[in-house]
């Protein structure tokens, strides 16, 4: 391996406030009948400092928050809500829905919002919507919420458009994705623009309709759009992502010939990532030195993703000599880098490394998540150390981690493995009690795990759950134009 930058060889609370005693000394005096007349102190004057300020900026923050969720429960529960709520409040509350992609309460929130006496329609506003949206595959509400903006008779902007066109773009509805740009190019003064067609290539690239690309190219240069960095990156990640070497360097090739753009380290980490998930490490570790050469620099993300490519290919001591080489190069490792390095050494039984990095993470302050700790489960499920999975259980109820769905899939399926069917619907229930929607995989495994061993009437109730499950997680199908 011929690296640039030689690596090392691969052998190689603060304490409780004290109560006053005031009232306890008052009640003990009134006991005894000797309630002395007392003179009223003069209350201290105010004062202007930090400490006199903290209660009251604290208070205000619980007021928000208070509001905030009022806001959010109003809107869920209520048709014919108040059309006088506090606007901060509202607009919090919308801004939250949004940024958690929480898309059915931001909708519902955004109707409380325009019912308000104070509300202004804003492109804006409609644009963010249309993004989040886009972003949790929504096109038919996405269809609903544009029909809407025009009826308030907004002009759409080159943003709001944009925003449609991922949004079915996205979910896969390339057509319709193209229906909208030939109709922006159709309206006035809202020509699509690079970023316009930066998403529609994305959209392109991540349905693997490549057979597109050359048309959108074509349609940009005819309105004299040039490609930039970004486009090119797409364009390049896409290919890689198919596995499609050949046309990724061509692509890499064009990106070089434009004179306007030259690689940076996207088009590293794309080009890196397409080999070392494939396994083709050689020429994974041939583009490194080449970048290099180009003038650009590795990042974190460039070895975590050489640690995973060496991991998955069973080349460990290739992957501790990148862990070690980004210490000396002073990249500090993050939580991606660690749980990388443990999920590989558990998936391949060295429990003695595993538990190593696991330890050597927490004493370089890097914080484990819920996957690092589902890879310590898969890692004892796999060696059959089944008895130290509470152990890890324990650890989790210790810190401030909150369990995901996942993580309790991969207990599901340690006790499934094991045949602790007892304790793998202890879990089931233990989930349901931290708030983890039991999902699909939660279903399959342990209806697999009572066909096993013959329980058959139990998995035909789960069965039936599972099924009322995928009901509610479908819901009712939603049209896109009346299709």
């Amino acid at each position: 391996m011929h690296l640039l930058g030689p690596l090392p060889p691969t052998n190689s609370p603060s304490p409780p406030s004290r109560t006053s005693r005031a009232p306890v000394v008052l009640a003990a005096q009134r006991q005894r009948g000797t309630g002395r007349r007392r003179q009223r102190r003069k209350p201290p004057p105010p004062t202007s400092t930090p400490e006199a300020e903290q209660p009251d900026a604290l208070a205000r923050i619980l007021r928000t928050e208070a509001a905030v969720t009022g806001v959010s429960r109003k809107a869920a529960a209520v048709r014919h809500q108040s059309s006088r709520l506090w606007p901060r409040a509202v607009l919090e509350a919308l801004d939250s829905a949004v940024a958690a992609s929480r898309w059915e309460s931001a909708l519902e929130i955004f109707e409380l919002l325009r019912n308000q006496h104070w509300y202004e329609p804003r492109s804006q506003t409609y644009a963010r919507l249309l993004m989040m949206l886009g972003k949790c595959r929504q096109p038919g509400p996405a269809t609903a919420l544009f029909k809407e903006m025009l009826s308030e008779r907004l002009t759409p902007t080159v943003d709001v458009y944009t925003a449609l066109v991922g949004a079915y773009g996205y979910s896969g509805l390339l057509e319709e994705a193209l229906a909208t740009v030939d109709q922006m190019k159709g309206a006035a003064e809202c020509r699509p623009d690079e970023y316009t067609f930066s998403v529609l290539l994305d959209c392109c690239a991540k349905s693997r309709r490549f057979d597109l690309i050359p048309t959108v190219l074509d349609e940009m240069s005819y309105l004299g759009i040039e490609c930039n960095s970004v486009i090119h990156n797409g364009i390049i990640d896409g290919y890689g992502k198919a596995a499609m070497f050949e046309e990724m360097e061509s692509a890499l090739s064009a990106m070089l010939e434009s004179g306007n753009n030259v690689p940076d380290i996207y088009t590293m980490n794309s080009i890196i990532w397409a080999y070392g998930n494939n396994g083709r490490t050689g020429e994974m570790e041939r583009w490194y030195s080449e970048f290099q050469l180009m003038g650009v620099e590795p990042d974190t993300k460039t070895f975590n993703i050489m640690i995973k490519s060496y991991g998955k290919a069973g080349m460990y001591d290739k992957m501790v000599s990148i862990f070690k080489y980004m210490k000396k190069r002073f990249f500090t490792p993050t939580a991606v880098t660690f749980n990388t390095v443990i999920g590989c050494f558990g998936r391949a039984g060295n429990i003695e490394k595993m538990e190593y990095y696991f330890r050597l993470m927490k004493i370089q302050g890097v914080k484990p998540n819920p996957i690092t700790y589902c890879s310590l489960v898969n890692g004892y499920s796999k060696a059959g150390l089944i008895d130290k999975v509470p152990g890890i259980i324990r650890q989790t109820e210790n810190t401030d981690v909150v369990l995901d769905t996942p993580f309790f899939n991969c207990v599901i399926s340690a006790y499934a493995k094991s045949g602790d069917i007892k304790i793998m619907e202890e879990m089931l229930q233990l989930m349901k009690e931290k708030n983890c929607k039991p999902d699909n995989v939660t279903y399959a495994t342990m209806i697999q795990a009572y066909t096993a061993h013959g329980m058959d009437e139990a998995a035909r109730l789960l069965g039936t759950e599972a099924e009322r499950f995928e009901k509610r997680l479908l819901g009712p199908v939603s049209e896109v134009d009346g299709k």
